[in-house]
């Protein structure tokens, strides 16, 4: 994680955000879909892209997902390019879904 981001979980908005120095850089929006979470999209604020930021908010999503016990449904293409490239995440993905999101 970048030094000085933290990521949260804004349960009002559905969205994981992540901040630096206080303010609100970037978002990972969701949607509650039984069991699982669907990630619909991620956006990082103009200016702050190439800064790993997007993947320190998925990965903190994920492992929040995990933790909970929950399945995701990756939506959004840049989650489900960071799960194609982080293996250890696919389990997450419902089994019946995993093809239609080439994982």
């Amino acid at each position: 994680m970048t030094p000085d981001a933290q990521v949260t979980n804004n349960e009002a908005a559905r969205r994981y955000e992540i901040t630096q120095d206080g303010r609100v850089v970037g978002f990972a929006e969701y949607r509650p879909a039984g069991s699982a979470v669907m990630f619909t999209h991620t956006e990082i604020e103009e200016g702050h892209e190439g800064q790993g930021l997007g993947s320190t908010l998925v990965r903190a999503a994920l492992d929040d997902a995990r933790t909970q016990g929950r399945q995701v449904v990756p939506m959004c293409p840049f989650v489900a390019n960071y799960i194609r490239e982080h293996r250890e995440y696919v389990d997450l993905v419902q089994p019946g879904q995993r093809g239609v999101f080439g994982l």
